[in-house]
């Protein structure tokens, strides 16, 4: 698989993984069922995704993109759709989030590019 698609992939997984979550805060503590079945859907296809990328991708690298992309993402969400607000700390340790796998991406010689 090419890079370009390995990472368009693992987006996929995040951008999932992210309506998922969205959907958990929609289920209201799985009382709702559309936004719940929609959760599971959107988990289990971000998953099978990320599992895809793991082909190409070391799990620790994987996970850190992941893991910092949906943060940055769903904090996003929470603020514009939940009127969830940020404090300055908050934003201060997303953009460490964000330099943090800059760095290992840019730097790193774990990932393949």
């Amino acid at each position: 698989m090419a890079p370009i698609a390995v990472y368009a992939l693992l987006f996929t997984a995040i951008v999932l993984e992210v309506i998922g979550t969205t959907a958990l805060q929609l289920s209201q503590q799985f009382s709702r069922f559309w936004p719940t079945m929609l959760m599971i859907a959107c988990y289990a296809a971000a998953f099978y995704c990320l599992s895809l990328t793991l082909k190409v991708i070391p799990v620790g690298i994987a996970y850190a993109i992941w893991s910092a992309l949906g943060i940055v993402l769903i904090s996003i969400v929470g603020l514009v759709y939940f009127k969830q607000r940020l404090d300055m700390p908050a934003i201060i340790g997303l953009g460490l989030i964000i330099t943090g796998v800059l760095v290992v991406n840019l730097f790193s010689k774990s990932v393949s590019h």
